[in-house]
């Protein structure tokens, strides 16, 4: 927030005549007017006056205050991030009304988007309650079968989620996108953004909370506010963009009660801070809740909160180069036939290094990724980036509809060529290694000794989990950050018996939350300790 009212401050006092956006309070005034005049709240004090916040009214300036010398508005695409129960539905319900009314654009199109439709009438409904609370708005604006429509202009006000008949051919002139940080695909962000191509100065708003769903559109989002920050975000698309981000910190702030407000700009107007304090001394007391407080009260990056890992747990920015000093690697596979990845990973150490450095592959079958496009999920299976991870090599696709397990050994063998880096043995998921020709492969290339069978039970994985958790803790675990990795251990849950013992699950039972990387790095390193001490004379030191 520093950093953006730095901007701020910076262009408002430009004075450049050939700087085409300048501060007009005019414009501000118009748009922030209204929305005192006329808009009521939706719910709590139902039908009191919408008194803004000085946060709101300092945000909603800087959006509708820069215009350009024919008073088009600059920014179009506002990313506006903050803890939950901050206002922030009621105000978008009442920024969609004045976009309806009061924008100056004939037969405007608004549009409340979320992932489901629930979600998108949650911000209509609002609407709706102001309409019918405001005596000048109800003579404007009435509600039809599917919409609310202005007699002024021919607009519309429309609930759009991703069962909605009409998601092609939009002409969106403002859409509010509720809860990003719910969204597994980008496909209705990115349906959305196009939606406004037609028109003169449309209005994109994010509002939204962190959440549990990692490598999806709200991290892209986020990833592209810090660019945007930090200076590092170019062109057009910068130009119309700003970015609002309430969060803490540092992670330690959750507990201290003067770091809450960074999060919470309502804290004590329209967040209680009551209930703030009461969520806060239940997640001291039971550690399952914390997750929840940390993601959606501060915007804190976690996973899910039944998942084992929290997010510095599972993400280690440091990098290493492979060609480095690196002689022999412990192989771990957890491979698929046609519905999961098939994923490796090579597990190495070097001389007099406490860190365990890991390289990883998977691979995909072509024919998952053509059906889920015909099946209309534009954003990637699961909801990630499968063709950007493709294009950036960090994942393989298969032509064949089984994958054939022997990739792996090719892939390894390009380690050993391009880096001489040697794979001295293999942990492998027997599930799917069970035809002869692939065990008969690995075994030649490891020995029979060597290519070991990783039991994915309690018994087997319960104390190296522990050792792995405690590894990723302090960052011992380096993998040039691979996104893959990284979303695979996200999505871990675990399970526990009366004697404390822990087996890996699939977050949520849900099989789009694939742990398959983590499997393989699992795999490997059980075995890297059963023949740790054969390994250290192998590396030396």
């Amino acid at each position: 927030m520093k950093q953006v009212a730095e901007i701020v401050l910076r262009d408002m006092d430009n004075k450049d005549s050939l700087y085409p956006y300048h501060f007009r309070e005019e414009y501000a005034e118009k748009h922030v007017g209204f929305i005192e005049r006329f808009c009521r709240l939706p719910s709590g004090k139902l039908g009191h006056a919408f008194n803004l916040e000085l946060f709101q009214l300092a945000i909603l300036s800087v959006i509708f205050g820069f215009v350009d010398a024919e008073g088009l508005r600059q920014y179009r695409e506002v990313l506006w991030i903050m803890g939950r129960k901050n206002g922030k539905t009621a105000l978008a319900s009442a920024i969609e009304l004045d976009l309806l009314v009061n924008d100056d654009e004939g037969a405007p199109e608004i549009y409340n988007v979320a992932t489901a439709h629930d979600q998108a009438a949650k911000g209509f409904n609002n609407a709706l309650r102001m309409v019918k609370t405001s005596p000048a708005l109800a003579k404007h604006v009435r509600k039809r079968v599917t919409d609310l429509y202005c007699d002024l202009n021919m607009g519309v006000i429309r609930a759009l989620a991703a069962n909605t008949n009409y998601l092609d051919g939009l002409d969106v002139s403002g859409a509010i996108i509720d809860e990003l940080g719910a969204m597994r695909n980008r496909d209705l962000y990115d349906l959305t953004i196009q939606g406004t191509s037609a028109r003169r100065q449309p209005l994109v708003l994010e509002i939204t909370t962190n959440g549990f769903v990692r490598a999806g559109i709200f991290d892209a989002q986020y990833k592209y506010a810090a660019n945007w920050l930090d200076g590092k975000a170019t062109g057009v698309d910068a130009e119309h963009f700003i970015a609002f981000v309430y969060e803490l910190d540092e992670r330690e702030e959750w507990e201290n009660e003067a770091a809450w407000y960074k999060a919470n700009p309502g804290l004590g107007k329209i967040k209680s801070l009551a209930a703030l304090k009461k969520n806060v001394a239940k997640a001291k007391n039971d550690p399952t809740f914390l997750p929840t407080l940390l993601v959606k009260d501060f915007n804190l990056i976690e996973n899910q909160s039944q998942a084992w890992l929290t997010w510095s747990e599972i993400h280690n920015a440091a990098t290493f180069d492979p060609a480095d000093g690196f002689k022999y690697g412990v192989l771990g596979v957890d491979a698929s036939d046609t519905t999961d990845l098939t994923a490796a990973c090579m597990l190495m150490k070097r001389p007099h290094d406490e860190n365990i450095y890991a390289m990883h592959m998977a691979w995909i079958p072509e024919r998952a990724l053509e059906q889920a496009e015909r099946e209309g999920r534009r954003g990637g299976r699961d909801g990630v980036p499968y063709d950007a991870w493709i294009a950036n090599g960090y994942l393989r696709t298969c032509a064949t509809p089984i994958i054939d397990k022997r990739v792996v050994l090719e892939w390894v063998q390009e380690i050993q060529d391009k880096y001489g880096i040697y794979a001295a043995a293999c942990g492998y998921d027997p599930w799917h290694m069970r035809d002869v020709p692939t065990v008969e492969a690995y075994e030649g290339y490891f020995g029979a000794d060597y290519f070991r069978r990783v039991v994915q039970g309690a018994q087997t994985l319960s104390m190296p989990m522990k050792e792995l958790r405690a590894l990723y803790r302090e960052n011992k675990i380096v993998d040039n950050a691979n996104p893959i990795a990284e979303w695979c251990r996200s999505n871990v849950a675990v399970r526990s018996d009366a004697n404390g013992n822990i087996a890996p699950d699939k977050k949520n039972q849900d099989p789009r939350n694939r742990i398959d990387a983590w499997a393989a790095e699992c795999d490997a390193f059980v075995v890297l300790k059963d023949i740790a001490d054969e390994y250290q004379s192998m590396i030396g030191g």
